[in-house]
Protein backbone atom coordinates (compact mmCIF):
# COMPACT_ATOMS: atom_id res chain seq x y z
CA UNK A 1 0.00 0.00 0.00
CA UNK A 2 1.56 3.24 -1.05
CA UNK A 3 1.14 6.09 1.70
CA UNK A 4 -0.57 9.20 0.64
CA UNK A 5 2.25 12.07 1.81
CA UNK A 6 0.41 15.44 -0.11
CA UNK A 7 -0.90 16.89 3.15
CA UNK A 8 2.64 16.22 5.21
CA UNK A 9 4.22 17.84 1.90
CA UNK A 10 1.61 20.62 1.26
CA UNK A 11 1.98 21.67 5.31
CA UNK A 12 5.43 21.48 5.23
CA UNK A 13 6.01 23.78 3.22
CA UNK A 14 4.95 26.48 4.65
CA UNK A 15 5.84 25.27 8.37
CA UNK A 16 9.53 25.55 7.01
CA UNK A 17 9.44 28.79 5.81
CA UNK A 18 8.11 29.32 9.60
CA UNK A 19 10.65 27.23 11.30
CA UNK A 20 13.23 29.29 8.93
CA UNK A 21 11.20 32.61 10.55
CA UNK A 22 12.09 31.44 14.26
CA UNK A 23 15.70 30.45 13.49
CA UNK A 24 16.29 34.15 12.51
CA UNK A 25 14.57 35.73 14.83
CA UNK A 26 16.52 33.97 17.60
CA UNK A 27 19.67 34.07 16.01
CA UNK A 28 19.31 37.84 15.85
CA UNK A 29 18.21 37.74 19.58
CA UNK A 30 20.85 35.98 20.69
CA UNK A 31 23.10 38.69 21.41
CA UNK A 32 20.94 40.75 23.84
CA UNK A 33 18.37 38.03 24.67
CA UNK A 34 18.52 34.47 24.93
CA UNK A 35 19.33 32.62 21.59
CA UNK A 36 22.42 32.86 19.46
CA UNK A 37 23.86 30.66 17.02
CA UNK A 38 23.44 27.67 18.69
CA UNK A 39 19.90 27.47 19.63
CA UNK A 40 19.31 29.27 16.16
CA UNK A 41 21.13 26.82 13.93
CA UNK A 42 19.44 23.62 15.90
CA UNK A 43 16.04 25.65 14.64
CA UNK A 44 17.51 25.88 11.39
CA UNK A 45 18.22 21.86 11.80
CA UNK A 46 15.08 20.93 12.31
CA UNK A 47 13.85 22.77 8.48
CA UNK A 48 16.13 20.31 6.92
CA UNK A 49 15.04 17.49 8.90
CA UNK A 50 11.54 18.57 8.62
CA UNK A 51 11.62 18.66 4.72
CA UNK A 52 13.55 15.09 4.74
CA UNK A 53 10.72 13.44 6.68
CA UNK A 54 8.24 14.63 3.96
CA UNK A 55 10.15 14.23 0.89
CA UNK A 56 12.66 11.99 0.22
CA UNK A 57 16.76 12.10 0.34
CA UNK A 58 16.67 12.86 -3.13
CA UNK A 59 14.71 15.27 -3.68
CA UNK A 60 16.03 17.49 -0.71
CA UNK A 61 19.70 16.58 -2.05
CA UNK A 62 18.37 17.35 -5.61
CA UNK A 63 16.42 20.88 -4.14
CA UNK A 64 19.60 21.72 -1.70
CA UNK A 65 22.42 21.10 -2.97
CA UNK A 66 24.81 21.75 0.07
CA UNK A 67 27.38 19.10 1.59
CA UNK A 68 26.44 19.60 5.15
CA UNK A 69 29.85 17.84 6.48
CA UNK A 70 31.68 20.99 4.47
CA UNK A 71 29.18 23.56 5.82
CA UNK A 72 29.98 22.70 9.56
CA UNK A 73 33.79 22.75 8.69
CA UNK A 74 33.45 25.96 6.93
CA UNK A 75 31.38 27.25 10.11
CA UNK A 76 34.40 25.95 12.68
CA UNK A 77 36.82 27.86 10.50
CA UNK A 78 34.70 31.37 11.14
CA UNK A 79 34.46 30.06 14.37
CA UNK A 80 38.59 30.15 14.60
CA UNK A 81 39.04 33.35 12.32
CA UNK A 82 36.77 35.21 14.26
CA UNK A 83 38.73 34.69 17.41
CA UNK A 84 42.39 34.65 15.38
CA UNK A 85 41.38 37.84 14.27
CA UNK A 86 40.97 39.39 17.85
CA UNK A 87 44.60 37.89 18.16
CA UNK A 88 45.58 40.39 14.64
CA UNK A 89 44.75 42.98 16.60
CA UNK A 90 47.14 42.27 19.88
CA UNK A 91 43.46 41.49 21.88
CA UNK A 92 43.06 38.19 23.77
CA UNK A 93 41.75 35.62 21.48
CA UNK A 94 38.17 36.04 21.07
CA UNK A 95 38.14 39.32 22.12
CA UNK A 96 35.12 41.58 20.95
CA UNK A 97 34.92 44.10 19.10
CA UNK A 98 31.74 46.63 17.91
CA UNK A 99 30.99 49.82 16.58
CA UNK A 100 27.58 51.68 15.99
CA UNK A 101 26.06 52.62 12.28
CA UNK A 102 23.73 54.53 10.92
CA UNK A 103 21.41 52.75 8.37
CA UNK A 104 18.74 54.42 6.38
CA UNK A 105 15.88 52.21 6.95
CA UNK A 106 16.93 50.44 10.47
CA UNK A 107 18.50 53.36 12.36
CA UNK A 108 21.76 53.20 14.53
CA UNK A 109 22.49 49.45 14.49
CA UNK A 110 25.12 48.04 16.55
CA UNK A 111 27.77 45.50 14.50
CA UNK A 112 29.33 43.40 16.75
CA UNK A 113 32.62 40.50 15.92
CA UNK A 114 30.05 38.45 17.94
CA UNK A 115 27.83 38.08 15.25
CA UNK A 116 30.57 36.76 13.03
CA UNK A 117 31.57 34.16 15.98
CA UNK A 118 27.71 33.22 16.02
CA UNK A 119 27.25 32.50 12.44
CA UNK A 120 29.89 30.28 12.42
CA UNK A 121 28.22 28.53 15.19
CA UNK A 122 24.93 28.11 13.78
CA UNK A 123 26.66 27.02 10.36
CA UNK A 124 28.30 24.05 12.49
CA UNK A 125 25.59 22.88 14.41
CA UNK A 126 23.18 22.92 11.23
CA UNK A 127 26.23 21.28 9.33
CA UNK A 128 26.65 18.38 12.29
CA UNK A 129 22.95 17.39 13.15
CA UNK A 130 21.78 17.33 9.23
CA UNK A 131 24.74 15.20 8.63
CA UNK A 132 24.03 13.02 11.19
CA UNK A 133 20.33 12.56 10.38
CA UNK A 134 21.36 11.78 7.00
CA UNK A 135 23.84 9.55 8.06
CA UNK A 136 21.45 7.57 10.36
CA UNK A 137 18.77 7.51 7.18
CA UNK A 138 21.42 5.78 4.89
CA UNK A 139 21.85 2.96 7.05
CA UNK A 140 18.49 0.91 6.40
Amino acid sequence: MKINEVILQSISKIVVFIILTLALYLFFSGHNAPGGGFIGGLVLASAFVLLLLAFDIETVRAGIPINFSILSACGAFIVIAAGIGAVLFGEPFLRQAFFHMHLPLFGTVELTTVTIFEIGVALTVVGVVVTIILSISEDV
